[in-house]
């Protein structure tokens, strides 16, 4: 990879969701970078919120400042002074309400604000539920060209998928109205080693494997990738002038089954699930994907067999699960 060089012009950039899975290691590169960093919290003085503040550089470079992202008023001022922001910032989580003003009123918040603000760039964290849900597919490869589509989304009731759809479409026509510097970064199922204490919601498929709760696995395939992956790829987004659209963030499209055999070469002390919960079906097909935008940027992703092993290893540190009996 080649080296990256730091904007020398201003090198202070404004995280929102900064104690997020993905906003906690981005916080943390961008520290070991030489960047000032403003990281948006709900509450700075919250203890939940203490680990960011003993990340290497914090103590000189880290600002944690109150702000949300439903609340417009509260994130013109955070960003003043940044050249760069990027919005991680939304609930995992399958309820509508919960999900879709976040999604979509936060995310056109984010982007009217940082146009006020006159930012360089925003980079902003979109979904792969944006991208591959769609069960009418005319074309080969998953890639940066494809959307989701919002009816089939809404029959199936995935509101997930369905808010980050609208909020990501959202995003680029305010965007362009604006005349804003947009890049998108769509990441799969993100695992990896965690920063925070507590359990990183998109993993929990993972502890579940391990922890002996999940007896069988499903007849289903999905996008995975490393969190310190999806973390410099917004930096590489950012820091490269050239850098446009959107940009799939995915190491591979792999099978349930095949994620339960890796887990059980990797940790064959627990009780990983060998059997599939659906033995009438054909096994669902990995889908061809593309991630050459952002190898061009000069990402390498991490294996997924190596993301396998230090989600389990940062499940077993942090207290998530235990070590297997002798």
């Amino acid at each position: 990879m080649e080296e990256i060089i730091l904007p020398v012009s201003n090198p202070t950039v404004c995280v929102i969701g900064a104690g997020s899975f993905i906003g906690s290691w981005l916080v943390k590169l961008l520290l070991e970078k030489g960047y000032t960093v403003k990281g948006t919290v709900r509450s700075p003085e919250d203890p939940k919120n203490s680990y960011l503040k003993e990340i290497s550089g914090a103590k000189e470079r880290l600002i944690l400042c109150k702000a949300d992202i439903l609340d417009y008023n509260s994130l013109p001022n955070v960003m003043k002074g940044c050249n760069g922001v990027f919005h991680i910032a939304c609930p995992l989580t399958n309820n509508l309400e919960q999900v879709l003003d976040p999604a979509v009123t936060g995310t056109i918040n984010v982007v009217n604000a940082a146009a006020e603000a006159k930012i360089g760039r925003l980079v902003l964290t979109s979904s792969i539920g944006a991208v591959h849900m769609n069960p009418n597919r005319d074309f080969e490869v998953v890639d940066e060209t494809c959307w989701s589509d919002l009816e089939f989304c809404k029959n199936t009731q995935d509101w997930y998928c369905y808010a980050k759809t609208i909020g990501e479409k959202a995003a680029w026509k305010e965007a362009t109205e604006k005349g804003l510097d947009l890049v998108v970064v769509i990441p799969s199922v993100v695992l990896g080693p965690s920063l925070q204490p507590t359990l990183n919601a998109s993993a929990l498929h993972i502890l579940k494997m391990l922890n002996g709760t999940h007896k069988t696995y499903l007849n289903t395939v999905q996008g995975y990738v490393d969190v310190k992956d999806v973390a410099l790829a917004h930096i590489l987004a950012y820091e490269t002038p050239s850098a446009s659209g959107r940009y799939l963030c995915t190491e591979s499209i792999i099978h349930r089954g095949d994620i339960a055999k890796l887990l059980t070469e990797l940790f064959p002390d627990y009780p990983i699930p060998s059997k599939c919960s659906d033995e009438v079906n054909p096994t669902a097909i990995p889908y061809k994907f593309s991630n050459q935008k952002l190898k061009d940027l000069g990402l390498n992703f991490t294996p997924m067999k190596q993301c396998l092993y230090d989600t389990v290893k940062s499940f077993q540190e942090k207290g998530h699960l235990s070590m297997p009996p002798q």
